[in-house]
């Protein structure tokens, strides 16, 4: 397991450094593992693009100043999940969004929680949209609203370090319109050629 001085850093870097990580989430004594393939940096005060942007603190966005390493989960559309995790140190409220994951193993587990179903019993276009989004992650690995201010550290939702033998491409973060400048950072990270990605740079 990795520990929280792992996410004491900068968060572009951490950004980066999270991709090819397994993320371990125990279900009912059942084991999930998958790779982290696609994240984006928000990075807090200076970031339109951020919920902290301007120092702004609310009850919705105070996870984000907690210490690195904390689970920052909101709420998109009044149904959709969005996992972060926070970055640089308790203070300063910057985090990382993961995009997408890469399903290792436990596929029926991971199906039954996306479409209620079986793997096998998935058409093409499912089993292609397993995990290929912010959205689509937190329901494949069913985190929900409960896990909002935890950390990455307990026995049923962990990360373990991963190979890191791939290309990482940077991309615009997706979703973001309306950021002014920031939408056109380059903040957002994603493995190379890798299936699970939820948008590939044209």
């Amino acid at each position: 397991m990795l520990d929280r001085k792992y996410f004491r850093k900068n968060t572009l870097d951490l950004a980066k450094d999270l991709l090819g990580n397994i993320l371990v989430r125990k279900i009912d004594g059942q084991v999930i593992r998958a790779r982290i393939v696609e994240t984006e940096a928000y990075l807090g005060v200076n970031d339109r693009a951020c919920h902290t942007f301007l120092g702004k603190k609310t009850d919705r966005n105070k996870i984000m100043y907690m210490d690195a390493g904390t689970l920052y989960v909101y709420q998109t559309y009044g149904i959709h999940f969005l996992l972060n995790i926070s970055s640089v140190k308790e203070g300063v409220p910057e985090a990382v969004l993961l995009r997408a994951i890469e399903p290792l193993d436990n596929f029926d587990l991971i199906s039954k929680n996306r479409f209620g179903k079986n793997y096998q019993d998935l058409s093409i276009y499912q089993r292609k949209n397993l995990s290929n989004g912010p959205a689509k992650l937190t329901k494949a690995l069913k985190i929900d609203k409960n896990f909002n201010g935890k950390d990455i550290f307990s026995k049923d939702f962990y990360m373990e370090e991963g190979k890191k033998d791939f290309e990482i491409i940077k991309a615009k973060r997706i979703g973001i319109d309306y950021a002014k400048e920031a939408k056109d950072y380059l903040y957002r990270f994603y493995i190379k050629d890798n299936p699970y990605v939820s948008k590939l740079e044209s």
